[in-house]
């Protein structure tokens, strides 16, 4: 059995989880982003695993993909000190605002929109293209 003691650590541990999370990460400005992240391509993971890919264009155009092999366009632009994504397609219709931090030399986001801020954690960079399946095809 559980005693309330480690209960109350359990619960205090997990409220200062997000705190935590960025203690020791450097928050970087909108300017500094694009100047990381122009021409590269970012392998994101998600609290529950691998969660997308995006693709960074000049004039602050973008290309993401959930890993479906499906990939919608779109762009970002800067709202005070946040970075904030409109994509084309019809599943992602609202703007989509993070701020970001470098850990070490990996880009972090936290996801600004709801209060669950969602983090995602950069896995890999390249500079070659996302690969995208197309539209989908059925008879």
């Amino acid at each position: 059995m559980v005693s309330f003691g480690m209960r109350y650590l359990v619960f205090l541990f997990a409220l200062l989880l997000p705190t935590l999370t960025f203690a020791n990460d450097r928050p970087i400005t909108p300017d500094e982003f694009e100047r990381i992240v122009k021409g590269e391509t970012f392998s994101y993971l998600g609290p529950s695993g691998e969660y997308g890919v995006e693709e960074y264009f000049d004039n602050r155009r973008v290309r993401w993909s959930f890993l479906d092999g499906e990939c919608t366009d779109g762009y970002w632009y800067i709202d005070g000190p946040q970075v904030c994504f409109i994509y084309e397609s019809n599943t992602i219709q609202n703007p989509q605002c993070w701020s970001f931090y470098l850990r070490g030399d990996r880009l972090m986001a936290k996801y600004e929109n709801d209060a669950s801020n969602q983090t995602l954690i950069e896995t890999r960079r390249r500079d070659g293209p996302l690969y995208c399946l197309g539209p989908e095809v059925g008879a």
